[in-house]
């Protein structure tokens, strides 16, 4: 980073508007194009495991009055699978229309435009009309891919633009000026045509962020106001280094990347989106820990599915909006098991069974004293009420631990037994079950009961006892 001091102290002095204190503006950052790069190597050394160092520099909550989710389940989410059909893709973004409600809260959703199959689901979706979530591409940094943005006419594309050194030297083989100098080359294409550039930082979190990455920013931001056309920022976690800590050091601080693409960089927080990975296990923190911010978007996969370990989960920012606006502002969150079951049936992934909101196991317990907390009263052992949001009642599974309370619960559940049809776990219908269960165990069974064995053993016990409780299995 380097300063002109002369000219940084004659700055104006000015009124914050969000905090009401006077500051002087500090966007005064200029290239640090280094003949070596910079790859942080005493935060980064390869063949040990990344360290974490602070300065406990601490930045302040900025969140923004507006924050939205995007989507990427049709671009980085195809990197990691097998590419769906334009029948399955125009599906996924009808139901992504509906869970983002009237307000659209899933704003956009990006393509490739790379096969003749992406070009045609791009149409048939463009062809909906629908206001959100907005149809958009993903390119690399290059003239010929931009040619695919205008034979189709996006409003809007995202570019690829590495922002490390480990991209800038190693990859493409370029110094800092020439990458930025094609980089913005780019970008003016983009902006001679009217179209709205969306650069993508790639590597955000192993990049120099104030000898390159916000330099670069202030570069963007002078082309926005000269062509009158938003230029956004997607800050990509590429490798999930990432961390949410009050004082880290950066590139790794999630937060202080925010802070300085907004206050350093001058980008406003409408223009900046956050793009993790899940490699340490924290892309739902770092995602919402942006927004904390001041980052106005979050860019999610459906199902985390993605690169490597993943992106951000859709479905799980869904519920961080919730709790941090203490309102789902119009989101049909239903629409989420739908997707899941969709997936399970139709698409044929298999979710593995505790992902959480969406996985088979999600909200099912197998031990006894949490089915008889269930039985008495489901707050006590369930996260919301998962049947109202998700068409998801909690389920007790029955084994050798769930005792009377956990049979009586999956009875309850399964057959919709409710108030004063309910079982408990004191019926006789209950205890002919257990007996039955116990039974099963003591011979040396290991495996949990399967809903059809327990809808037969119900019937059976229901002849035996002479007496018809249950309604028809859902």
């Amino acid at each position: 980073m380097k300063q002109d001091n002369e000219a940084f102290f004659s700055r104006p002095v000015t009124l914050n508007e969000h905090n009401n204190l006077l500051q002087i503006e500090e966007h005064m950052y200029i290239l640090d194009d280094v003949a070596k790069p910079n790859v942080f190597r005493n935060m980064f050394p390869y063949e040990e495991i990344p360290k974490i160092p602070f300065n406990d520099r601490i930045v302040p909550h900025n969140m923004p009055k507006e924050i939205w989710i995007t989507d990427t389940t049709f671009r980085d989410g195809q990197q990691s699978r097998a590419p769906y059909t334009a029948d399955q893709i125009l599906h996924i973004y009808d139901e992504f229309h509906r869970l983002g409600g009237p307000k659209g809260l899933i704003r956009q959703s990006e393509f490739f435009l790379y096969s003749k199959k992406d070009r045609d689901a791009v149409d048939r979706c463009l062809n909906r009309g629908y206001e959100f979530p907005e149809v958009t591409s993903w390119i690399r940094a290059s003239e010929e891919d931009f040619k695919l943005v205008k034979q189709i006419g996006m409003k809007e594309t995202g570019i690829l633009v590495s922002c490390s050194d480990y991209h800038i030297f190693m990859k493409l083989k370029m110094t800092r000026r020439q990458a930025m100098e094609h980089y913005l080359s780019v970008v003016r294409s983009c902006l001679e045509e009217g179209i709205s550039p969306r650069c993508h930082l790639e590597d955000i979190t192993r990049a120099d962020i104030y000898g390159f990455v916000v330099p670069f920013c202030l570069e963007l931001m002078k082309l926005k106001d000269s062509y009158g056309i938003p230029v956004k920022v997607r800050a990509c976690d590429t490798m999930g280094y990432g961390v949410n800590f009050p004082g880290a050091v950066i590139p790794r601080s999630v937060q202080g990347i925010i802070y300085a693409l907004n206050t350093n960089g001058g980008v406003p927080s409408e223009l900046i989106e956050w793009h993790g990975h899940n490699d340490f296990y924290k892309a739902v923190t770092n995602s919402t820990t942006a927004w904390l911010y001041g980052c106005s978007s979050v860019n999610t996969s459906l199902f985390g599915i993605g690169e490597r370990t993943g992106n951000t989960p859709l479905e799980a920012m869904v519920f961080e909006y919730a709790q941090l606006k203490g309102t789902l502002d119009g989101m049909d969150t239903t629409a989420i098991t739908d997707l899941a079951e969709y997936y399970e049936k139709e698409i044929g992934h298999k979710i593995p069974p505790n992902t959480p909101f969406v996985g088979k196991n999600f909200n099912v317990t197998r031990a006894g004293i949490h089915a008889d907390g269930l039985l008495k009263n489901e707050e006590i052992y369930n996260i919301f009420d998962t049947e109202k949001f998700l068409n998801r009642p909690p389920v007790s599974a029955v084994s050798n631990t769930s005792g009377l309370a956990g049979i009586a619960h999956w009875i309850n559940v399964h057959y919709g037994l409710k108030d004063a049809d309910a079982m408990q776990k004191n019926s006789p219908l209950v205890a002919e079950v257990k007996a039955w269960v116990d039974e099963e165990y003591a011979g040396g069974r290991v495996t949990i009961m399967t809903d059809a064995e327990l809808e037969d053993r119900v019937e059976a016990a229901e002849k035996k006892l002479g007496i018809a409780v249950t309604h028809p299995v859902k």
